[in-house]
């Protein structure tokens, strides 16, 4: 049988990145969290972390991780039912990854009622939707929004719909740098904005108009602040429509190309064993975000 407080020790000092702080949320002195890490290692006769900054999990740490998810939300359909066993009677904590995009536009108003009526709180953790999956991947999260179809061993994919982007940019920067015109190579010529290294929307847009090659970009880690720098004249980029409808209305930023955008779909991912509250969950971001993103004719 497991010992689950040096599982939960495991879960802590990955979900809060080093001993420290996982110490401070278990209650524990550092060292004793130090210990229930190396007895685990003990039992199960191998390293469960690499001790890294942050700490990593090792393969069969990982392995250990998902197992604690799981039971995790497993304990909490039991204490619905058994009222009795919640002790403290906290409200649970779902870890989930999610693109920032997402978090930007519609997955506030999507989950809002569900957290309420459930009494669930979230920690959210933000990754690009092309790689979110490596924290479902390394047993960090319950669940995972990104654009990646196929699931993990072990957990189920939902597709949610698209988020579709457009070129945008603002009235300046037109002037500035399409005065003959939008075309592919005054676009390479163009300085663009790019959310992170793992972004390749601009790279997918241009290669569609038949650019290869590098071109310069800003790098802008943040949804909101990618669309205040479009909107500032620093460069032109790929944007959700969800999020700047007003914007464009307003003249604030004006679309490149009208007849292309890129349409990136989404799909959450969650475990198979994740009992009554991630299948509850599931259902609801089925529903809700089926209003917001864009579906497959």
């Amino acid at each position: 049988m497991f010992d689950y407080k040096l599982l939960a020790a495991l879960a802590a000092v990955v979900e809060q990145a080093g001993f420290e702080r996982a110490a401070q949320v278990l209650g524990l002195s550092q060292s004793a969290v130090s210990q229930r890490i190396k007895l685990l290692e003990a039992r199960v006769g191998q390293p469960v972390l690499v001790r890294a900054t942050p700490p990593a999990p090792t393969e069969i740490g990982r392995r250990l991780l998902n197992h604690v998810q799981q039971v995790r939300l497993l304990e909490r359909d039991l204490q619905g039912q058994v009222p009795g066993l919640d002790e403290q009677a906290l409200p649970e904590r779902l870890r989930i990854a999610i693109n920032a995009d997402s978090l930007a536009t519609w997955w506030a108003l999507a989950t809002a009622e569900f957290c309420a009526t459930r009494q669930v709180l979230m920690a959210l953790v933000v990754e690009d939707q092309e790689v979110g999956l490596k924290r479902m991947r390394a047993g960090e999260v319950a669940g995972c929004v990104c654009a990646a179809e196929r699931p993990v061993a072990g957990a189920r994919s939902v597709a949610l719909g698209a988020m579709r982007y457009r070129a945008l940019a603002s009235p300046s920067f037109v002037a500035r740098h399409f005065a003959a015109g939008v075309t592919a190579e005054a676009l390479a010529r163009a300085p663009a904005i790019v959310f992170g290294p793992d972004d390749q929307l601009q790279h997918r847009y241009l290669a569609g108009l038949g650019v290869t090659g590098g071109f310069a970009y800003h790098l802008c880690p943040s949804s909101e602040g990618f669309v205040r720098l479009t909107e500032g004249g620093l460069g032109w980029g790929l944007v959700p429509e969800l999020q700047v409808r007003d914007a464009l209305a307003s003249g604030r930023l004006v679309e490149l190309v009208p007849e292309r955008f890129i349409d990136v779909p989404l799909y959450w991912h969650h475990w198979r064993n994740g009992g009554e509250l991630l299948a509850g969950l599931t259902e609801h971001l089925r529903r809700a975000a089926g209003g917001a993103l864009v579906q497959a004719p």
